[in-house]
This record gives structure tokens, C-alpha cells and sequence, in this order.
């Protein structure tokens, strides 16, 4: 059975401009080590060296992704391949320490993060990059599925991993939190029940996510799990 490792890499301090609220919020930043019959693939890589401005915006707190990973026994030259929600610098500051490691990434993904200005341009064309550009969904080992999930950027993906016990998605920032995830579930299931407009809006790949049935939905910047309701 594929294995599933939460790796804790830290925190940043959102700022009040950017919750819609009069408050900043500290926001986790999580990773998660995949173990497979195949290989180990990790889904993220944590938080980037920033430039003086993004330091000072964020105030984030590394945890070095080699101390994260030898709390699952692992090395970085244990990994066999990287997955990125996307390639915003909280997602792929690891990604430099993995030179040689293939990167899965969506073609609109990682032509946007080379056009400047969109994440720190050293994370991404780093020294022994490997990617490999996907187009869309694509089964990467047996049962380890990336589908793309846009909207908190266009070339967004998540990894699904079916499990005998039921699928897990490891949705990265498809959502900021569980409760806005679970919230998009029951607008297209009142959806799907015809419902009278006016309705939430929803994306059109919760369908897809929702055909594997997932068991547990986890994220990249909150400790709370989606599940199912039950019955």
C-alpha cells in the first residue's frame, strides 16, 4: 500500500492585506513523502530563500528539508521524484537541493514562472533542474495520479494516490483550508441535486477528484483534513 508521511517545513506570516481580515495569520507549510511499491516521491519542497522584500513580507520559518526528511528515515538522494503544486516559492524552495530529480510541473505552470516575476527566478532554472512537463493529467506510477487543479494559479496541480483503504489527494493550495475545500464539496453536491440558483460557484475539477472516491483530502498551508461525511 502506498504510504503517506506529513512533513512539517516550517511557517510564514501571511499579512493582514492578504487574509481579508484586520489580522495577519501564520500559515503552515507542509510537504508530504509518498512511499511507493516504485519509488519515494515527495509533493512540495518547502520555502525558498527569498529576496530581502519577501522576507520582509512573509517572515516565514524554515525547516530544512533534509531535517524533515530524516524524520521518515529518508535522504534527499533517496528521491526518486518531486511533484509541485506549483512553483510559487513556498512550494518549491527545495527544489535547488534536488538537482537531477526529475520535477513533474504543468507546461502553463512553468512558462509562467519563467516569465519573472511570479516566484524567485533561482528556484526554478536552478543548476541540474530536470523537469518533466505534463499537459494535463497523467497516471505517474500505479495508482499516483497528478490532475490539474486551477485556480490559485493557472498550471495548479494535485497528486491522487488510490490506496486499498480509499484515496488520498494531496490537493497543495487547490484551497487554503480544508473548511474551503469541504465548503466547494457541498455547493456542487447541491449542485448535482438541482438546487435553485443562486449556488457557490465551484470548479469544474472537483468532478474528476470526486470520481476517485478520495478518502482524505490534505493540504499545503493547513493541518485540518477534509473527510468525507459519514454514511
Amino acid at each position: 500500500m502506498h504510504a503517506i508521511h506529513r512533513l512539517d517545513l516550517g511557517y510564514f506570516v501571511r499579512p493582514a492585506a492578504e487574509t481579508g481580515g484586520p489580522q495577519p495569520r501564520v500559515e503552515p507549510v507542509l510537504a508530504y513523502l509518498v512511499r511507493c511499491p516504485e519509488g519515494l516521491l515527495l509533493f512540495d519542497t518547502g520555502v525558498g530563500g527569498g529576496d530581502p522584500g519577501t522576507e520582509a513580507h512573509y517572515r516565514p520559518v524554515r525547516r530544512p528539508l533534509p531535517e524533515a526528511l530524516a524524520t521518515a528515515g529518508v535522504a534527499l538522494g533517496d528521491l526518486d521524484l518531486v511533484v509541485n503544486c506549483h512553483l510559487h516559492f513556498d512550494h518549491c524552495g527545495g527544489n535547488p537541493l534536488l538537482a537531477g530529480t526529475p520535477v513533474l510541473v504543468q507546461a502553463e505552470e512553468l512558462a509562467a514562472a519563467r516569465e519573472g516575476g511570479y516566484t524567485i527566478d533561482a528556484l526554478v532554472d536552478f543548476p541540474g533542474a530536470d523537469y518533466r512537463v505534463l499537459d494535463g493529467e497523467a497516471e505517474v506510477w500505479p495508482g499516483v495520479r497528478v490532475v490539474p487543479t486551477p485556480g490559485h494559479t493557472a498550471g495548479h496541480q494535485s497528486l491522487v494516490v488510490e490506496r486499498r483503504d480509499g484515496a488520498i489527494v494531496l490537493a497543495g493550495q487547490a484551497y487554503d483550508f480544508a473548511s474551503g475545500y469541504g465548503s466547494a464539496v457541498l455547493a456542487r453536491r447541491a449542485a448535482l441535486d438541482g438546487v435553485a440558483q443562486p449556488l457557490p460557484d465551484h470548479p469544474r475539477w472537483l468532478d474528476r477528484l470526486a470520481s476517485f472516491g478520495p478518502r482524505r483530502v490534505l493540504f499545503a498551508h493547513d493541518n485540518a483534513v477534509w473527510e468525507p461525511s459519514a454514511g
